[in-house]
């Protein structure tokens, strides 16, 4: 190596140490705030539990309790279907009765517990808080669609698919009694909800999609009076209902001029509201995807019903 050679080596020897240590200065200058921590990464929930949900900043002082079950087998594409529980609020039962159907058929349960103590009425669970009063509904007493109960479905599956580490963008919906009044309810007010497939069962009665009736019983006077129902017509949803849940003095199974003319008990007011959508999708000349199953031998029974729902679901 001749002399100009030795020294440009040396040269480029000396500038790429002289980079390499202000490299490692300006690194250790990096404030930790940006460094990545580990602690704020959900970690994966297994099996069957609870877990505390507050995270939706509208309704915080409202906590709602999970409770799951994921099978043992679950991947990051298993399915994932909301269990919603009657007047009774009794989530776990709910979650505990679908268990054996979840692990044979392959899905994932999340059981909101909507409590009495931060949802004690029917307008608060049932109605979906969308009024103050859902019987007397008016601009003064509409509640802010953020503090909707309704609203909190949405929150509750994006937290619940981070702890399950799903990759799923839709989710199923499965209610029961008053479960099925908040379900299909829901499907009515939150258009855009992710829902792939969606349960009403046993409700004790319905909000028709006819804008000529008063809320709670059809649309007028409600954020949804001037809506088009077209793509709710054409979502997977199916109307359960028990061939014997025909008391018409059931608990729970308001009476009124009003509600009286879907029928006088679950079985004559499923088959009402069935017939009345699948006209309304008529007359707005709507693709009717609907389905409607009577149950046969079965009351007002969650259980039952809930095998029901599994199998036109997974099966």
């Amino acid at each position: 190596m001749n002399g100009k050679s030795q020294l440009a080596f040396a040269l480029i020897s000396f500038l790429m140490l002289s980079c390499i240590a202000a490299c490692k200065q300006e690194e250790s200058k990096v404030p930790d705030k940006v460094k990545i921590d580990t602690s704020e990464i959900p970690s994966k929930i297994k099996g069957t539990a609870d877990i505390a949900f507050s995270e939706y900043a509208p309704l915080k002082d409202k906590p709602i309790q999970l409770f799951y079950h994921i099978p043992a087998n679950a991947t990051n594409l298993t399915p994932i279907l909301f269990v919603l529980h009657g007047t009774d609020r009794d989530a776990k039962f709910s979650r505990d009765a679908m268990i054996a159907n979840a692990n044979k058929f392959g899905f994932i349960i999340i059981a909101p517990q909507f409590s009495e103590q931060f949802f004690p009425t029917a307008d608060s669970y049932n109605l979906g808080n969308v009024f103050v009063d859902g019987d007397n509904p008016s601009a003064s007493s509409l509640n802010a669609e953020s503090i909707w109960t309704f609203s909190v479905i949405e929150p509750i599956f994006d937290f619940m698919k981070l702890k399950i580490g799903s990759s799923l963008n839709t989710y199923d919906v499965f209610g029961h009694s008053a479960g099925g009044q908040f379900a299909h309810r829901f499907l009515l007010y939150k258009p855009l909800a992710r829902v792939n497939r969606l349960v009403s069962a046993a409700a004790g009665w319905y909000t028709m999609f006819d804008p000529s009736i008063d809320f709670p019983y059809g649309t007028k006077k409600s954020p949804v009076e001037f809506s088009s129902y077209k793509n709710l017509f054409n979502k997977k949803v199916f109307i359960l209902i028990g061939s014997k849940d025909i008391d018409p003095n059931s608990a729970d199974l308001r009476h009124n001029e009003i509600v009286d003319k879907q029928g006088l008990n679950r079985l004559e007011r499923a088959q009402y509201f069935y017939t009345q959508s699948r006209l309304a999708a008529t007359q707005q000349g709507a693709a009717f995807n609907w389905r409607y199953y009577s149950l046969q031998g079965i009351a007002h029974d969650f259980i039952g019903t809930s095998n029901a729902a599994a199998i036109y679901l997974y099966q």
